[in-house]
């Protein structure tokens, strides 16, 4: 990626999305060894008036800042979650001069570089020499995967809530794959600004909270409140690595893998039927269908022109009253 094109489709991502206080889930395509077992993906938050005080403690952004990307983590020093900028998660940097062509050990350099200077307060000097794992997932993410986001309005005021909430609470890592993943992370942000807007599919996830899940009863929420509209926008993955791969569902991995519904078929087909019947029946949804905004890496400008967030604006004084 030339880093005149990078600049342009990050000055675009922080003029347009942080307009208005906002919440987005932000879903993450799966990619790499573990995606190709476990195709759920990633989910993330993405606040564009809430800004990072350290990586474990929130404040409200000052003017012309871009927001922050807020999410769980399996392993990252002890903690249950991080906050980093909106540039950083993205491209390992918040200086677009810096974004770095699609090559792998030119981005292992740009991560290592920026997590150690972005964490240094919060881990001990060993832990910062020895960074790996799920740490190279907390920056960068375009580099990896597809992102797909899902807009909502909020008010100063609930901002202001969240970070009280947030700020008040242990930081302590909770992580559990089935009950408290990163999914069910971005569930409770979201409920706390619009309660009840994200629940669990005990059908088609078997009770799971999924990232594709996140989206879907999010867009589902905001079809049943018709003051709201969810704008949906496509950050694209960063030519020259593998491609991720499609977010599934639980069911949905079940019966759309060749690894798992061959063997499924064969050895116990009535759970291959119900897997079939639970996805068919609620747990269908296109990610990509119609974004409002989409940022290729080769042009920023559809994400200056190709989506208003006005209307956003018109639903968050509604949203106050």
């Amino acid at each position: 990626m030339a880093p005149s094109i990078a600049a342009l489709i990050l000055i675009s991502l922080t003029a347009i999305l942080p307009l208005n206080a906002a919440v987005a889930v932000l879903v993450g395509e799966p990619f790499g060894k573990f995606g190709f077992f476990n195709p759920t993906g990633h989910a993330a938050v993405y606040l564009s008036r809430v800004c990072a005080a350290t990586p474990t403690s929130l404040r409200l952004c000052h003017p012309g800042e871009p927001g922050i990307i807020v999410s769980r983590y399996r392993s990252i020093g002890g903690y249950d979650w991080l906050a980093v900028p909106l540039p950083a998660y993205l491209y390992a940097t918040e200086e677009p001069a810096q974004i770095a062509e699609a090559d792998s050990l030119k981005i292992r350099v740009l991560r290592q570089e920026f997590l150690r200077r972005y964490l240094r307060n919060i881990l001990p000097e060993e832990a910062l020499g020895n960074l790996d794992g799920d740490w190279m997932h907390i920056a960068g993410a375009s580099y990896d995967r597809n992102i797909y986001g899902f807009l909502l309005p909020t008010t100063p005021e609930d901002d202001e809530r969240l970070i009280d909430y947030m700020n008040s609470k242990p930081n302590r890592r909770r992580f559990n794959l089935l009950f408290r993943n990163c999914a069910d992370f971005v569930r409770e942000i979201v409920n706390f600004y619009y309660p009840k807007a994200i629940e669990r599919n005990i059908f088609a996830d078997a009770g799971i909270t999924t990232p594709k899940q996140t989206a879907r009863s999010l867009v589902r929420y905001a079809a049943r409140h018709p003051e709201l509209e969810v704008a949906h926008f496509l950050i694209m993955q960063a030519p020259g690595g593998r491609p991720s791969k499609r977010t599934r569902g639980v069911a949905e991995s079940l019966i759309r893998s060749k690894k798992y519904v061959a063997p499924l078929v064969i050895l116990q087909p009535w759970v291959a039927a119900g897997a079939a019947v639970a996805y068919l029946s609620s747990g269908r949804f296109n990610l990509s269908r119609n974004p409002h905004l989409i940022c290729p890496p080769e042009t920023g400008a559809e994400c200056l022109a190709s989506l208003s967030l006005r209307r956003l604006s018109r639903q968050s004084a509604e949203h106050s009253r």
